[in-house]
């Protein structure tokens, strides 16, 4: 899945930006509190992008 795509499913579900870091941005669900680390690759590996969206969701 790419970056952008995931990022903009997070985001119209509601979570936000935390932080930026060097290898991972930092979002969290203000509904839930959760958070979960989203890495900066171009490309995120299918089953790692599902388990960001179910944690966040």
């Amino acid at each position: 899945m790419k970056r952008k795509d995931l990022i903009k499913r997070l985001t119209d579900s509601g979570s936000v930006l935390v932080r930026h870091g060097s290898r991972h941005d930092l979002y969290k669900n203000p509904a839930t509190g959760k958070k979960q680390p989203v890495p900066r690759h171009n490309e995120i590996d299918e089953n790692l992008a599902k388990h960001i969206i179910k944690e966040l969701t």
